[in-house]
């Protein structure tokens, strides 16, 4: 038999006769495609499941609305954008997105490449030794997503170390475009519901991933916790830069308790650099540009993705 490199007991990659010859049904229908459902994943609005497409042979992700939002009119608009921007956003650093449609029972799903990996923030918080230069090359690659996103008009808004996927043959993913903010031909954009407040008190924890805040706050420039109308894609630049601050100084710019002080901390407060967080052994090319990314007016940030990558680029 032919040697091949050994792959991983749990890996659902290896390509097999039986699947590849497998006859296609006479009738297609979603009831009789998909099977060996396997949850892997619970966000606050969504289920995202693992699946084998019978008729490609393959193992792939199925992404629901969770039960109580499925018939929502808002998280439906917002769970279909998501799909579409995922599809039309077709770079190496995107997650390929394969169909949508709708399940027997009338509700939405939509399917998508099936990646094994670690995210961001798995690798800052393991304990791999010199792990700086690594993390800065996820980020360059994550950068040049967003280049190419911005080009088409599309702002992320939730970027954040969760969000970063590195796959197993060093495949750098951002995910989940479910915030993704888009405009029409003319310019106009609306959002698709307008959150709720929330109190100052509240602890910064329970509320990420809820729907009153839009984003995870440690994260969010001070234009989108202001709700600002006239939002752009900087505001991606202010929270990339938050992602390599954390990677230099171990945490990120803003670090609060309640929603109140993080809000005032973001918007006001200038972050410590992180030499003065770690000490020593910080790249000064990085620090500046972290703290750049992170100013609090749009226009003192790096004014675009494709000069991030650059400088990421460099012999920092």
């Amino acid at each position: 038999m032919t040697a091949f490199p050994a792959l991983p007991e749990d890996d659902y990659s290896v390509v097999y006769m039986e699947d590849t010859d497998r006859t296609l049904p006479k009738k297609i229908l979603q009831s009789t495609r998909y099977t060996s459902f396997k949850t892997i994943a619970r966000g606050g609005k969504s289920i995202i499941k693992s699946c084998k497409d019978l008729h490609l042979g393959r193992v792939i992700c199925y992404k629901t609305l969770r039960p109580e939002l499925q018939e929502d009119p808002v998280e439906q608009r917002r769970f279909l954008r998501e799909a579409r921007v995922s599809a039309m956003l077709q770079h190496p650093n995107t997650i390929p997105t394969y169909e949508v449609g709708r399940d027997p029972r009338g509700h939405y799903y939509f399917t998508m490449k099936f990646v094994h990996g670690h995210t961001l923030r798995e690798i800052l918080d393991s304990t791999e030794p010199d792990k700086t230069r690594r993390q800065v090359h996820i980020l360059k690659e994550i950068a040049q997503a967003l280049d190419y996103a911005h080009h088409h008009r599309v702002i992320h808004r939730d970027i954040k170390p969760e969000n970063i996927l590195v796959g197993p043959f060093g495949e750098v993913l951002l995910l989940d475009w479910g915030l993704a903010k888009v405009w029409t031909e003319e310019g106009n954009s609306v959002e698709l519901s307008e959150p709720g407040e929330i109190d100052p008190e509240t602890p910064v924890r329970s509320i990420t991933g809820q729907g009153n805040l839009q984003g995870t706050i440690e994260y969010m420039s001070p234009e989108q916790l202001k709700r600002d109308p006239e939002i752009d894609y900087r505001t991606d630049i202010y929270s990339l830069g938050a992602v390599l601050y954390e990677i230099l100084a171990g945490q990120p710019p803003s670090v609060a308790q309640t929603v109140g002080e993080m809000t005032r901390e973001i918007c006001d407060v200038t972050p410590r650099k992180p030499s003065d967080i770690v000490g020593t052994g910080i790249p000064e090319r990085l620090e500046e540009v972290a703290m750049q990314c992170i100013s609090k007016d749009p226009l003192d940030r790096v004014q675009g993705c494709s000069d991030i990558v650059r400088i990421l680029s460099e012999g920092w």
